[in-house]
């Protein structure tokens, strides 16, 4: 999944795990829950950027996540995706272990930086679980330091 670059900071060799939307899940990202869309935030959640992400953490390396050259987002999809990440890894170790890559539409960094991240800490400290709208199978969540990887939360029944 994705791509490694080594990059050179102050002489100390840093390894880059690299994911893209388009290459690693979709061209077209839709909205936030599978219950309403295909190609869903929730989606690419549970199948691409939870594992990614815990790949790179226990490798002790930074994840770059390339927004370009999709079709195109809807907010709920970035931060369903994004939000998701902060809730299972806390929102310090999530800022220092990655890097957004949105070139063509910066804005969508600076949301996601700006007010996914700390809306999504403050559901974590709040204890607001996120919703799951489908089952998936067992995703990574640091528990006190520790790695755990479970099925955290079960769709609502409708």
């Amino acid at each position: 999944m994705g791509n490694d670059k080594r990059l050179f900071n102050n002489n100390n060799i840093t390894t880059m795990k690299r994911i893209s939307v388009l290459e690693n899940f979709s061209e077209f990202p839709n909205l936030r829950h599978c219950s309403i869309s295909d190609n869903s935030g929730e989606e690419f959640y549970h199948k691409v950027l939870n594992t990614a992400f815990k790949e790179a953490y226990q490798a002790g390396e930074k994840l770059s996540v390339n927004l370009d050259s999709t079709a195109g987002y809807a907010s709920s999809f970035l931060d369903e995706a994004f939000g998701n990440l902060v809730y299972d890894f806390t929102l310090d170790i999530v800022k220092s272990r990655i890097e957004i890559i949105s070139d063509q539409e910066p804005h969508w960094k600076e949301m996601i930086l700006n007010q996914t991240f700390p809306q999504w800490e403050a559901r974590r400290k709040n204890k607001q679980k996120p919703v799951v709208t489908a089952n998936h199978p067992a995703w990574y969540r640091l528990i006190d330091n520790e790695l755990k990887l479970e099925i955290w939360e079960q769709p609502a029944a409708v």
